[in-house]
């Protein structure tokens, strides 16, 4: 096994292994990430090789200090400024120019950078022992569902992780919420664990960016993603048939008449937080259960409800 508990002893090991070259799956608060030296170009490709993710998708620089920024970006603003100093550590990811200190590879030949700054001890002490920023997209399979558990990681990547952190349960859930800065404006490029309100209250109205397939500019810009291998659709009573075996995630209860083979509830009090924290958790118990289809209740787009959704969209995009 190489999954150890998050001690001060295993993370100076992980540590190592990252400076090393090699792979390590970390907790942060949103969700557990893959990562390797961001500045390292054989280790980064790494990770692309193990998830098998396209080599257009860019990945996120995680680091544990805001004196970084210099190093890897260029944009000075006042505005932006405000955020860090509001949101950093959390589930905030910042695209803004780089410097020739960043790989190509991390940023797939785009000229901006992804940032953020995790909300997670581990995460912290990780890259801070480490004494560099860490490239670090979700722990699993490119497409799959992502992780929010040490034993998740060990699911869909097993022994090609050099080393996996076990730092318990994410306690948001979901990916980062990533803004980019662009002649004076922010662009919200994927709703995330920090939502769209929240921002605005800090910086005033905020615009959606255009989805570029061909070239994202950020992680989470694709049209399906997120996705577990039992077919998962939202809810329809044409899709109730008593010949098979159906499983169902609801938002706080189930009205429906129907046999299904396990349920689950995302929060019995309607408390998005909770409901984002349980939703992959969830998904993938799920996906134990040898169902012939999940079905979703939809959850209305306000607050995190958007970053909920955004993932059940692209995940039952996947199985169309």
């Amino acid at each position: 096994m190489n999954t150890y508990k998050a001690n001060s002893k295993n993370i100076k090991k992980a540590a190592h292994i990252i400076k090393a070259g090699g792979l390590v799956a970390f907790p942060t608060e949103t969700v557990y990430g893959l990562g390797a030296d961001g500045l390292n170009p054989i280790a980064v490709a790494k990770i692309f090789e193990v998830k098998k993710r396209p080599s257009f998708n860019p990945l996120i620089l995680h680091i544990s200090d805001k004196s970084w920024l210099k190093k890897l970006t260029t944009v000075k603003r006042e505005k932006i400024d405000l955020l860090i100093k509001k949101f950093w550590p959390g589930p905030l990811t910042l695209v803004l120019p780089k410097t020739e200190l960043v790989p190509e590879i991390v940023t797939s030949g785009n000229p901006t950078v992804a940032v953020r700054m995790p909300n997670h001890p581990v995460a912290l002490q990780l890259i801070e022992t480490s004494k560099r920023p860490i490239a670090a997209p979700s722990a699993n399979r490119f497409g799959h569902l992502s992780p929010t558990e040490a034993s998740h990681v060990s699911k869909y990547l097993g022994d090609k992780v050099d080393m996996i952190l076990d730092g318990g349960k994410s306690s948001v859930g979901v990916e980062s919420t990533i803004l980019q800065f662009y002649e004076d404006n922010f662009y919200l490029l994927r709703h995330g664990g920090l939502s769209k309100e929240e921002i605005e209250n800090e910086v005033g109205k905020i615009k959606t960016g255009t989805m570029n397939e061909q070239k994202p500019n950020s992680p989470g810009q694709l049209p399906f993603h997120y996705s577990p291998h039992t077919p998962l659709k939202f809810f329809n009573k044409k899709l109730l048939d008593e010949k098979k075996k159906i499983g169902a995630i609801f938002l706080r209860q189930n009205k429906l008449d129907f046999p299904f083979a396990k349920i689950k509830l995302l929060s019995e009090q309607a408390d998005l937080r909770e409901a984002a924290a349980n939703l992959f958790s969830f998904l993938h118990d799920l996906e134990k259960e040898n169902l012939d289809l999940i079905i979703v209740e939809k959850i209305e787009e306000t607050g995190l409800g958007r970053a909920i959704m955004d993932r059940l969209k692209k995940a039952v995009k996947q199985h169309e």
